[in-house]
Parts: structure tokens; C-alpha cells; sequence
């Protein structure tokens, strides 16, 4: 990996987790302890990260928890047509699992006022605020260990919530799908609680915006075959439309 393409990967864990130690970062990127540290000079230098003693955390990450705003907010038009054809998906007295992000946090916002009757599973703090207050809708949120960037719970006591669970539906977000590596995520602490949504669902929809198809994280879940349903714009490419058929996955476009 080329050091600009490590940098970028670094800065798309620290979006995600908030935080990294040199030693963690170092053993993921196998490479040296001092080349890590170089890697968050340039980074620091640029204005997007802050190093501490061990390591470095996100700039303005404090403003964004503060705020309780997400770091992604590109792409929002297309999110919220991939929010509006979400709901279509789903039935009065559902339970379903709302997994966190900037796309399922755009279906949390239109399920509000939505007179729908359904059990909400989530492990995003945002969504439990949004629809907590909701008339006929009943939070639940997992446990585990806070993420700031993404406002989440994540780790294996966030997993081990799942264990014994059967819901009808799972709307799952991603950093980015292809063929070569199926679905990835920035964070390594997350591929645990996605599996485990996973197979606590019936009926997995992933929901990601064209721009992430075709595109790689640094972490990979496993293979397209995970999901059902890809709910997606119309950007997405021909290419990318036979990939789906070609692996089982119904594609929906939300236009």
C-alpha cells in the first residue's frame, strides 16, 4: 500500500472510531511504529488530525458528539430517496434492526410521524433519539462501547446482544461493496456486530448510496452473498447491476 492510500485509510478509521493508537495502526498497516507516526504527522499537518502522546484523535470530533451530528453527510439527496424507498419495505408491527450511519439515519428521520407500529433495534444513539419519542414505536439499543464520528456502539458486548434474536428486517449500512471484497467497513470493531445483525435477521436490505458500490473499505465483512436486497440510486452503474444479479441480490432503485 502507498503511503498516500495508507493515510487515507488511517483517516477513514479515525472517522469512524474517533481515536487510534501508533501500536494498533502499526499492526493493522504492518508497518513500523515510526512510519505510523510519519503518516500522522502529514495528517496533522494537513489539519485533520490532532496526535497525543501514543497516538492521535479526529479533529472537531468533540463539536460533532457535542452537536450530535455525522461526520458523512455527502451524497444526502440520494440517501433520502434510498430512505423514502426503504420505508416501503417496511410493514405496520415490524421489528426491524436500523443499524448505524448517515443513510439509516435518513430512514429514522422518515419514519417519524409515520403512524407505524413497530419495534426499532439499533446500535446508533442518534436513531434511538430520533424515533424514542415516537408514538407506537419501541426503542431498543444494544450495548457496548461508544465510537464517537458515527454517534454508535460497537464491539462484542454490541454483537452479543444479537445472540438469540429473530427480527423480520435488517437495513444495513456499509463503507463500501464490490466483488473483490465484498462488504467493508473502516472499522475492524464493527465486522462483530454486522455479522451479528446479520444472522439475527430474516431478511437482510443493505442500503448505500451509488457512490460506495464498487468501492473498498479497510476491513471486509465477507461476501455480497450476506445480503438480500440492495437498496440503492439511480447512479449506480450497468456493470454494477450484473454483479448483484450475478450474486443473488435483488436490486431496488430509489428514484
Amino acid at each position: 500500500m502507498l503511503a498516500n492510500q495508507r493515510r487515507d485509510k488511517i483517516l477513514e478509521l479515525l472517522k469512524e472510531d474517533g481515536s487510534a493508537k501508533v501500536i494498533d495502526l502499526a499492526r493493522l498497516f504492518k508497518v513500523t511504529e515510526v512510519t505510523i507516526r510519519q503518516d500522522l504527522d502529514k495528517l496533522e499537518k494537513d489539519g485533520l488530525v490532532i496526535k497525543e502522546h501514543g497516538g492521535a484523535f479526529l479533529k472537531n470530533v468533540e463539536d460533532q458528539v457535542r452537536n450530535f451530528s455525522l461526520a458523512n453527510q455527502e451524497n444526502l439527496d440520494k440517501k433520502e430517496l434510498i430512505a423514502i424507498k426503504s420505508l416501503e419495505f417496511i410493514e405496520n408491527g415490524d421489528t426491524i434492526i436500523l443499524d448505524s450511519g448517515s443513510t439509516t439515519t435518513e430512514i429514522a428521520k422518515k419514519l417519524r410521524g409515520s403512524n407505524r407500529h413497530l419495534t426499532v433495534i439499533t446500535n446508533a444513539l442518534n436513531i434511538a433519539l430520533l424515533l424514542g419519542a415516537e408514538t407506537g414505536i419501541e426503542v431498543i439499543m444494544t450495548g457496548g462501547e461508544f465510537k464517537p464520528p458515527t454517534l454508535s456502539l460497537t464491539g462484542q458486548k454490541a454483537a452479543d446482544f444479537f445472540k438469540g434474536l429473530n427480527v423480520q428486517k435488517l437495513f444495513l449500512a456499509t463503507a463500501g461493496l464490490s466483488l473483490k471484497s465484498g462488504l467493508t467497513y473502516p472499522s475492524i470493531s464493527d465486522l462483530v456486530v454486522k455479522k451479528a445483525m446479520i444472522d439475527a435477521a430474516d431478511t437482510t436490505y443493505l442500503v448505500a448510496d451509488s457512490t460506495k458500490v464498487g468501492k473498498s473499505a479497510f476491513a471486509s465483512l465477507g461476501a455480497l452473498s450476506l445480503i438480500d436486497y440492495i437498496i440503492t440510486d439511480a447512479g449506480v452503474e450497468e456493470k454494477h447491476k450484473q454483479l448483484f444479479s450475478d450474486n443473488e441480490i435483488e436490486l431496488i432503485i430509489a428514484e
